[in-house]
């Protein structure tokens, strides 16, 4: 499988023309992400990323508007959704990154592939709504499959693809699935979202270690939250920590059918409103002393070598 990633990294890194950034930028010693970001060791950075652009025109609206107008930095696409179209007709070259998704949670609102990837459907034609059937049911390779798909679709789309993460963590969170996540970032040169050091223990193996292995860049700390609950936010935007911090929200406009589809519709819409019109959130985060950036930063870090 080496092999397989480096051939991937070599040829996409011959064909990635105007994307290198100067050598000459790193000095030697330079060992911080921070630092290779072109900030100082102790610099504190925070990427606001919002999930499930694509999964429907609720969220479609929000996340543009969090993007244009509000604190977000970026955003991730989730392709097989029904909304992911409409989604691709509005952008205007945001930072936008892929959501790969393999899961369909949702009782009354389904998704599915869009390879020919039988494994992948559950009893109604559908992605799997657990974790669980799809670990225990999906061929890998057909999860290899959907996963380039996804993203050569976004990319056909018009997308400037930023990074992947992975939708409910389904390709991250179990080893054989990780090796796809890792496969899919050295394959088209793009940064991950990873989890932090908590994670892997829950996990049992160490995704971080063998993700920077393989020179994928990654943000130093990542924040699990809940839709709509921002208290351990507002807690580690008070006491940020020095290097690359990435959060999440799930923003939504209020619709009546985000409400039918969506049994967390309310916390999708405060999470908008945090991103765009809760003053007190952006005073927290202006006081935290972050320098907001995005994923395209760390996609041109990794591609410059």
């Amino acid at each position: 499988m080496l092999w397989r990633r480096a051939r991937y990294r070599n040829h996409h890194r011959a064909h990635l023309n105007g994307l290198r950034l100067p050598l000459g930028r790193y000095a030697i010693g330079v060992t911080t992400l921070a630092e290779r970001l072109g900030y100082s060791e102790d610099a504190r950075l925070l990427i606001i990323n919002c999930d499930d652009l694509g999964s429907t025109r609720a969220a479609n609206v929000a996340i543009y508007q969090s993007l244009r107008e509000g604190l977000a930095t970026s955003a991730t696409l989730m392709v097989p959704c029904p909304w992911a179209r409409d989604a691709a007709a509005e952008y205007r070259g945001e930072d936008v990154g892929v959501h790969l998704t393999l899961n369909s949670e949702w009782e009354n609102y389904r998704w599915g592939p869009i390879t020919r990837s039988p494994s992948l459907l559950d009893g109604d034609g559908g992605f799997p709504r657990t974790l669980a059937d799809l670990w225990d049911h999906a061929d890998l390779d057909e999860v290899r499959k959907e996963c380039r798909a996804q993203i050569e679709r976004a990319i056909y789309w018009g997308f400037d693809v930023s990074h992947l993460d992975s939708h409910m963590g389904s390709v991250q969170l179990r080893p054989e699935f990780f090796d796809v996540y890792l496969e899919m970032a050295t394959e088209f040169a793009l940064p991950l979202r990873m989890g932090g050091a908590a994670g892997e223990a829950q996990v049992g193996f160490p995704y971080r270690r063998l993700a920077a292995e393989e020179g994928i860049v990654f943000s130093d700390h990542f924040l699990y939250t809940r839709v709509g609950s921002r208290g351990d936010i507002e807690r580690m935007l008070s006491n940020m920590r020095p290097g690359v911090t990435e959060i999440y929200f799930h923003p939504a406009v209020e619709t009546d059918e985000l409400r039918a589809s969506h049994p967390d519709w309310s916390g999708r819409v405060r999470d908008h409103d945090a991103l765009c019109s809760n003053d007190a959130f952006r005073r927290l985060v202006d006081d935290s002393g972050a320098t907001l950036i995005g994923f395209k930063e760390l996609r041109e870090v990794q591609r410059a070598g």
